[in-house]
């Protein structure tokens, strides 16, 4: 029977006795391994948290135009700040979007003969007219990181391996983003307007919300689309190439995208990233036997070739979805990546 909707998870599971916990990480494995999407439920984080994440992110995308191009991703050689729509690229295709990306606070790093990745690290850009958004979404990452991690444990014990196995690729520096994505209708009479086209993510995992009763996403199964539209109080978690890097294909990073709400709707959503310090590689997990024969190998594309280290993937990711970023700040990665 072809599978209609996402598997649901229930974290609270883990809580529940050594059995039922066994149980959560074997259902887990599955929905990762199969499809590389799930919800999940029970993760603790209240309907009054959600519902003021949703909230600063409506006040944020309210704000005049100036407000938000004070912090336009433009000025940015991190890549961080506010995208206007149609300012990104999935594909080679404009993305129906705005958005502001908030990643991990740092300072620059100065170092003319450090890899290039590491340009990727700095401070964010917050609007002067928004002051809150910096308290909310730095406890929003804060809380998104605990759960994470506390599913990156139960992947690795699921996989045969140590609890720990992924820790040290996470001790310093994680390079954890928050996304406020805000998606227009599309225009009357166009069917074909992408919100987001279709791709994978280039780390470890992801935590979606998205706002409630709203649909649009769609992820890629058996050469269809599956429908993932909000489910109350759940995020939207998948694995990006990094897991599937490190299960040599048994986690399976999968495609998805989003289409443009109707016309004269809006659909707003939060994604957070979760992945490892730039300048570290996943360890290549030692599968058990059974896991092992199902193993297919990482997906190889000569378009996107995956990189055990993190950096190299962003970087790549990076380039390509902002080019006017790229040119602005990096021009010789530019001119290196033409010359391929």
């Amino acid at each position: 029977m072809a599978l209609t909707s996402l598997p649901v998870l229930d974290l609270s599971a883990l809580d529940q006795g050594a059995a039922a916990a066994e149980d959560f990480r074997s259902r887990l494995l599955a929905a990762t391994h199969d499809v590389g999407f799930f919800y999940l439920t029970g993760h603790g984080l209240g309907e009054d948290e959600v519902a003021a994440a949703f909230a600063t992110a409506e006040r944020f995308f309210a704000l005049p135009l100036e407000d938000k191009l004070e912090v336009e991703m433009a000025n940015s050689p991190h890549f961080r700040g506010y995208n206007r729509t149609g300012g990104e690229l999935t594909q080679g295709r404009v993305d129906w979007r705005e958005q502001i990306d908030l990643g991990a606070e740092r300072e620059a790093v100065d170092d003319p003969d450090a890899p290039a990745y590491l340009r990727l690290e700095g401070p964010n850009q917050w609007p002067s007219g928004l002051p809150e958004l910096r308290e909310t979404f730095t406890a929003w990452g804060e809380r998104c990181s605990a759960i994470g991690t506390r599913l990156l444990r139960e992947w690795a014990v699921a996989l045969g391996s140590a609890p720990d196995v992924f820790d040290a690729a996470f001790a310093d520096r994680p390079s954890t983003l928050v996304k406020l994505i805000r998606y227009p209708g599309r225009r009357e009479g166009d069917t074909t307007a992408q919100g987001v086209g279709a791709h994978k993510d280039p780390g470890v995992l992801t935590l979606l919300m998205i706002e409630p009763g709203k649909g649009g996403l769609q992820v890629e199964h058996d050469g269809g689309w599956i429908d993932a539209p909000a489910l109350p109080g759940a995020f939207v978690v998948n694995i990006g190439e990094l897991l599937e890097f490190a299960t040599s294909g048994y986690l399976k990073a999968t495609s998805h995208r989003v289409v443009s709400p109707e016309p004269g709707q809006v659909r707003l959503s939060i994604p957070f990233f979760l992945n490892p310090a730039l300048d570290s590689t996943m360890p290549a997990l030692t599968l058990p036997p059974s896991l092992a024969a199902e193993a297919p190998g990482v997906t190889r594309d000569p378009d996107n070739v995956i990189s055990p280290t993190f950096g190299d993937n962003l970087l790549k990711a990076r380039l390509r979805a902002h080019p006017d970023v790229a040119a602005r700040h990096h021009p010789d990665l530019v001119a290196g990546s033409a010359r391929g």
